[in-house]
């Protein structure tokens, strides 16, 4: 009822605002800024850090990063079947022209992003936006998880709130967002993010990586030892005063832009600073690392463009698994396409009942269903011709 009040209340302001060139009603899960420091407020949610520390994974690690954007673009489009194929056509012309945030249109490009949160930060939330005059859906919004707070408000119930000056204010209209979690743990709100177990892995690997530029560093631009030894008495007397001299006239000779020669007397020994040390080989270490993150996403490493042998078969098998887990994400993104559709088509006037049909995830599984019919055809013909020759016999 509260949601039915919302969208048939306001009606001359509504159509104010739709002269005006207004095109949807007002986001509520919007953070308000009520001065320029609004990062001071008092409140933070535990997550917080948490989220940070995903999202550093994401820029600090590029495979994964990597891994995340693959795994949203795989997961493919769908097509809505409605039992008219009139109200098809419309809904589906809606689903390709909703407005999606500040830039964006079409709900591809919505369910982009929210899978993507989803799969970082392990919660996604979303906001159905009504039109001005609530007769339809306006646009479509992606809410930033540091706007909101998610409360439990019962074993079965989770309230979204809006942050604001330091408090947690539930939004007025819960039936117009979209929550989705990602592996909860029992009694909980949040998702579980699928970099949970990457961050110390990650930490390895930034080590090594960060090692090996250092290393580079010292190697690539050398560093040279000069060592004078003096010979008689005298040599070791005046010792300090030929070092400086030896240390300048190096110096100069060593000058960028400049090629030169470098004469000196007596026993002088120069030599390249860590020439007798060998460069530890990373590729071990970093290939366990990367093992493990290849685990953790679930991504064959041939599709993150690591060169690993592998045989046709275990190819196969990589690919089946993948396409389970990404029949996973899309059982996740369903109730999310099932709401956005059916207010749609019951603020239009229609029912509510709709069918989601997924893409094919690839050529492969195409080929290999024709595949499979074609065999399963020709095992009826040959069945058939087994029957008409036992008919025949008989």
């Amino acid at each position: 009822m509260g949601l039915l009040k919302f969208l048939s209340r306001n009606a001359d302001r509504a159509e104010t605002a739709a002269k005006d060139g207004v095109e949807c009603s007002a986001v509520q899960t919007a953070r308000p800024v009520s001065h320029p420091f609004r990062e001071l407020d008092g409140y933070i949610p535990l997550s917080g850090p948490e989220r940070r520390l995903y999202s550093s994974i994401r820029e600090a690690v590029p495979i994964i990063d990597a891994a995340i954007s693959k795994i949203v673009r795989l997961v493919g489009g769908f097509r809505v079947q409605c039992s008219d194929d009139d109200i098809t056509a419309r809904l589906q012309s809606f689903l390709s022209t909703v407005p999606v945030g500040a830039s964006g249109k079409g709900i591809n490009a919505f369910l982009d992003t929210y899978l993507d949160q989803l799969i970082t930060y392990g919660t996604a939330v979303g906001e159905i936006v009504p039109s001005c005059r609530r007769d339809t859906i306006g646009a479509l919004y992606n809410v930033p998880l540091y706007d909101v707070d998610i409360v439990k408000s019962g074993p079965l119930n989770a309230t979204v709130c809006r942050r604001e000056d330091g408090r947690v204010v539930p939004v007025k209209y819960q039936s117009l967002i979209l929550l989705s979690a990602l592996n909860p743990d029992p009694g909980s709100t949040y998702g579980t993010s699928l970099l949970r177990s990457l961050p110390f892995v990650s930490s390895i690997l930034l080590k090594i990586f960060n090692t090996i530029g250092i290393n580079f560093d010292r190697f690539g631009n050398l560093r040279y030892a000069v060592t004078y030894r003096p010979d008689t008495q005298l040599d070791k007397t005046a010792a300090k005063n030929r070092a400086m001299q030896i240390a300048q006239e190096w110096s100069n000779a060593m000058q960028p832009g400049s090629v030169k020669d470098f004469i000196s007397v007596g026993d002088v020994q120069i030599k390249v600073i860590g020439s007798d040390n060998q460069i530890l080989d990373s590729s071990v270490p970093v290939k366990h690392m990367l093992e493990q993150i290849v685990a953790k996403t679930g991504i064959p490493p041939f599709m993150l463009g690591l060169s690993w042998s592998t045989t046709e078969k275990m190819s196969s098998q990589q690919a089946d698994i993948l396409t389970s887990e990404l029949e996973a994400y899309r059982r996740l993104l369903n109730p999310v396409i099932y709401k956005i559709c059916s207010l749609w088509l019951r603020l239009n006037g229609f029912s509510d009942e709709i069918s989601i049909e997924w893409d094919n995830i690839n050529l492969q599984d195409e080929v290999e269903m024709a595949r499979a019919q074609l065999l399963t055809m020709q095992a009826r013909e040959i069945e058939a011709k087994l029957s008409e020759l036992e008919a025949q016999t008989e």
